[in-house]
């Protein structure tokens, strides 16, 4: 009987009555949930030859108001869309318009922007598909094979340092990005080589190989135009040193230790650089360098 007692309290317990028509109901307080996310940031424009096909930029959660402008304000900003609307340019045609851009992370170097990424709405007018537009944008840079003579053997001069991207220690070409807009590409390139080499070299030795390119190229080449905007000039230097100059440079650290630059100098026989490593940088200026040779480009070797 204890057991059939326990048994119907514990159901009572769980069963809610129907409320009565004399019971007093509770009264509920009002609530309103005040939201603390902002409006995106949005800023419209329009293309010179395209004024009827406004382009929304637009910001991504995370991006500050600062960022936002100092991206549409960017140089780096500024000539991808100049890019577009060249003559080979993705718009130049018609058969595509360019919507909208979600500026998704900016990366400051000092006051300026060295980093930039966002993704592009870019549609095929006749399909209506979109075309992929994930863009990293970092802008054009400079690189120089470094060819030195000496006792009959000719070296190529490589930097090594550890590229976290690849998560490896990579054997390339010195190299740098442009750090204004002022475009001195071969000024640019100097003053790389002699922080990254400890070597000093004259404006005039210089040799862009990536001028023989024709025309309608830009004269660069892109490493990656799937993702990254980047596009490299690449020049040549040759001189004759005293072997002695070759053992110094063998392993010497150089570099801006201050902005994090832990670079080693090697030294390679150019017979043995083109399959000594994989940076794209190397390759093509092996390639570039051997063609302007078989075809006589090259000016003569300086004294």
């Amino acid at each position: 009987m204890a057991v059939a007692v326990r048994t119907v309290t514990a159901a009572l317990k769980r069963f809610t009555p129907l409320q009565a028509p004399n019971w007093i109901p509770r009264k509920k307080g009002f609530c309103c949930k005040m939201s603390t996310e902002s409006p995106p940031l949005t800023h419209c424009i329009t293309l010179p030859n395209k004024q009827s096909e406004p382009v929304h930029i637009v910001a991504a959660p995370g991006v500050s108001h600062s960022d936002f402008w100092s991206a549409i304000d960017s140089s780096l900003f500024k000539q991808w869309l100049h890019n577009l609307q060249t003559e080979n340019g993705v718009l130049a045609d018609g058969t595509m318009t360019l919507r909208q851009v979600l500026v998704q992370g900016v990366d400051m170097f000092g006051k300026r922007i060295g980093f930039l990424k966002f993704k592009a709405d870019i549609f095929d007018k006749e399909t209506g598909k979109k075309v992929p537009g994930i863009v990293f944008a970092r802008g054009p840079a400079v690189c120089v094979l470094i060819l030195l003579e000496s006792e009959g053997e000719t070296y190529a001069v490589l930097t090594e340092q550890a590229r976290v991207p690849v998560g490896r220690i990579i054997l390339e070409l010195p190299a740098g990005m442009l750090d204004d807009d002022k475009g001195d590409f071969v000024g640019t390139a100097v003053r790389e080589v002699e922080e990254e080499t400890g070597i000093k070299l004259n404006l005039e030795d210089m040799v862009d190989l990536t001028a023989f390119l024709d025309s309608s190229t830009g004269c660069r080449f892109f490493p990656s135009p799937g993702g990254c905007d980047e596009e490299i000039s690449i020049f040549l230097y040759r001189g004759r040193v005293d072997k002695e100059i070759i053992t110094q440079l063998q392993g010497k650290e150089t570099g801006l230790r201050d902005h994090g630059e832990l670079i080693k100098v090697r030294v390679v026989p150019y017979n043995k650089l083109w399959r000594t490593t994989a940076d794209c940088k190397v390759l093509t200026a092996v390639a570039l360098l051997e063609m302007a040779t078989k075809e006589g480009l090259l000016p003569p070797l300086p004294t």
